[in-house]
């Protein structure tokens, strides 16, 4: 099975790119982050006819999660718990069948947090409090998961071009790199760290100043897997090439093959 995550950065821009990157690469579920826009605007005929079902956790013109997967939802939770009072559409929870059993999907937008100091970063932190909550809580199951989509964070300092300039960035705060950390510390294996160890290998360029080309990136994309899961990883890919697209998003594609 091919899971792949995807921040497309506007679902209405980047529709073509979307559906031709699907068509190519054909994964099995792929996770949609930074959508903009509310349910109902999703275009979701256009994924149906390539045979996905579709599920959206939406929010006009922010934020914004949506699954596709080819296999029919069992069951769909929107929204992470902990905060009735957070109106931001940033998470989306799904069950697949699988021959093996049940495959838990999680899908996340991670806050930005910046800047640094402010109650955006308060937010950041205190989502990712939430996030290590449920979790904990789902680990109890014992049942492959994957956790995949924008962290907004840099883990290390090989995941970004020049660290030096990013200490106060809130992707690479040592507070936020703690959280994403003490994630992986409740048995959650990196996907891409699994199977790479080189350094320099990124997710997202800013649209400014040529940084695709200069390969002045980040790597902020995530899968992490349960260790049910990350038992059947069998390969982890970046794919840079829909960056050099027309009308490209700032991040490119990640997906992973498990043995299911």
């Amino acid at each position: 099975m091919k899971i792949a995550t995807w921040n497309i950065n506007g679902i209405k821009a980047r529709a073509d790119a979307a559906t031709t990157w699907l068509k190519s690469a054909s994964p099995d579920i792929a996770c949609l982050q930074e959508i903009k826009c509310v349910d109902e605007a999703f275009p979701r005929e256009v994924f149906e006819q390539l045979g996905y079902n579709v599920a959206v956790h939406g929010q006009k013109g922010f934020n914004g999660v949506a699954l596709l997967s080819k296999l029919p939802f069992d069951e769909v939770t929107p929204r992470l718990a902990g905060d009735p009072d957070d109106v931001q559409a940033r998470y989306l929870e799904a069950c697949v069948s699988v021959p093996s059993g049940v495959l838990r999907l999680i899908n996340l937008y991670l806050p930005n947090g910046n800047p640094f100091g402010t109650e955006k970063f308060v937010y950041k932190l205190a989502w990712m409090t939430r996030l290590k909550q449920r979790i904990k809580g789902l680990l109890l199951n014992e049942e492959p998961m994957v956790i995949a989509g924008d962290f907004n964070v840099i883990p290390a300092p090989e995941d970004v071009y020049n660290p030096a300039a990013w200490m106060d960035d809130a992707l690479f705060r040592p507070e936020a790199r703690a959280h994403f950390q003490s994630l992986l510390n409740l048995g959650l294996t990196c996907a891409f760290r699994a199977c790479h160890d080189e350094p320099h290998r990124y997710t997202f360029w800013d649209y400014q100043a040529g940084a695709f080309q200069k390969n002045q990136g980040l790597r902020i994309d995530h899968l992490l897997l349960s260790p049910q899961a990350a038992d059947r990883l069998q390969a982890c890919k970046i794919d840079p090439a829909p960056r050099s697209w027309e009308k490209p998003s700032d991040h490119v594609p990640i997906w992973i093959e498990l043995a299911v």
